[in-house]
């Protein structure tokens, strides 16, 4: 091997080397392209995308056909509710799974889980054997694989990309998926009229074959993976004690169970609204569909441009998700309503994108999965507290009402964190501004005094 030497400044000056990964090729910096630098994070975003395809092809045919099963919103609100559950009782615990071995076989686990189980529901769906009570036990079964598979992909991207590279990856996989979004609803709604659900759900169960092939596919120079977690007792509540001591983890986390919870129903609120008030069927359904995709696809692209977020930040996205969404509730039409669905889409992914890959980067990686898991458990297992919550409002007070109550929590949560940052902010430089007298004032915390220092 040869090595370029060269001098600078008098100084002997030799290259550094790296014996894992391959040396990078040159992409402008400053954008989330710079993540495809890596090649592992290309074989793994392509089958990722793959997959997204089909995830939102079965996302729009699951909600169809349970609209067309029970005729109730307050159903789909179950079918969440039941799919995301598992996540609020497991997820910490798939974050630790994540931790404490490879990652890259418990992908290859889930997928091919998720494959099977989509094929059942497939083949139940075509031969007009589905009823309500399968697609429930369908979505339960798919969230235990997701309360494994979500905190494991959340930290796998970091063992595919430089950290330097991390926030560009994550926002750009945001992209991605949400890309997918302009195609999946697209195609279902072709595949839904022509030969009905049930051959929705079969390509989405081919569609696993994506991820599963580009996981086989990626060497192990592509990866730097994080050594595993040793065996501790409650090593689960110690992830909790870690994040607890980080104000600013604990706020970011905080605000996106808000968010999960509530913000982020759009198969409930969608569907009645293209049922309802502004009509349309299923294909305004995806139209809907493909205009939020629209703006998150810029929304996260922006999110992974910035080479560092603050908090500040992360909270402003939030709020502007809320109030979007609520001018969207009040819509007096089609055309006003898509350009509002963009807006909410930008707010939110922008939102989503910077508030995961700085709570990553802000914590051990030791200890990533486990707090990526609590991070899944707020985000996606607050929807069986939401959901119901929703549909029931939709149900009872119309679809307007349901999405302005969507988009009103995060909006005033995220109001309520600045002020209590204003406050206890306010409170600090209380405690540190010194009397007019030159002693302390009455409970306050005193001040450290010099050695040398006599007296009060």
């Amino acid at each position: 091997m040869v090595l370029a030497i060269k001098i600078e400044r008098g100084v002997l000056v030799l290259p550094a080397t790296d014996t894992r990964r391959p040396a990078l090729p040159t992409l402008a910096t400053g954008t989330a392209f710079a993540a495809l630098r890596s090649r592992g994070y290309r074989i793994y975003l392509a089958g990722q995308c793959l997959a997204s395809t089909g995830t939102w092809m079965q996302s729009i045919a699951q909600d169809w056909l349970v609209l067309r099963l029970t005729h109730s919103a307050f159903a789909v609100g179950v079918v969440m509710a039941l799919q995301f559950l598992p996540t609020l009782l497991l997820g910490v615990h798939g974050g630790h799974l994540a931790d404490r071995f490879p990652k890259q076989r418990i992908l290859m686990l889930t997928q091919t889980a998720n494959a099977v189980l989509t094929a059942v529901l497939a083949a139940l769906t075509v031969t007009g054997a589905v009823r309500p009570a399968h697609v429930y036990a369908f979505a339960l079964l798919a969230g235990l694989v997701f309360a494994v598979d979500a905190p494991t992909r959340q930290v796998f991207i970091a063992e595919v990309v430089p950290p330097g590279l991390l926030r560009a990856a994550v926002s750009l996989n945001a992209a991605a998926f949400q890309t997918t979004r302009l195609v999946g609803p697209a195609l279902a709604g072709v595949l839904i009229s022509a030969v009905g659900t049930g051959w929705v759900f079969a390509v989405n169960a081919l569609c696993y074959a994506g991820p599963i092939a580009g996981l086989l596919w990626l060497r192990p120079a592509d990866l730097t993976p994080v050594p595993p977690a040793a065996a501790e007792p409650h090593a689960v509540r110690a992830a909790g004690r870690y994040v607890l001591q980080r104000p600013h983890v604990v706020a970011t986390i905080m605000l996106v169970g808000v968010v999960g919870t509530f913000g982020l129903n759009f198969p409930i609120v969608l569907t009645a609204m293209a049922s309802g008030p502004l009509g349309g069927g299923a294909t305004a359904y995806a139209i809907f569909n493909i205009a939020l995709g629209i703006g998150s696809i810029a929304g996260a692209l922006l999110a992974g441009s910035r080479p560092h977020t603050r908090l500040r930040l992360i909270v402003l996205a939030a709020a502007a998700f809320g109030l979007c969404q609520v001018a969207a509730a009040a819509a007096p039409g089609v055309p006003v309503f898509l350009v509002l669905l963009v807006a909410v889409g930008a707010a939110n992914l922008a939102f989503q994108a910077m508030a995961n890959s700085s709570v990553q980067l802000w914590v051990d990686p030791r200890l990533r999965g486990r707090i990526m898991g609590l991070y899944m458990v707020v985000f996606t297992g607050g929807t069986p507290i939401g959901a119901p919550i929703i549909g029931a409002v939709t149900n009872e007070l119309g679809a307007r009402t349901g999405m302005a109550v969507c988009g009103a929590l995060p909006a005033v949560a995220a109001v309520a964190l600045v002020l209590l940052r204003w406050r206890a902010a306010l409170t600090r430089w209380r405690l540190r501004r010194p009397s007019p007298a030159g002693g302390r004032r009455r409970g306050r915390r005193p001040y450290r005094r010099r050695p040398d220092a006599s007296g009060p």
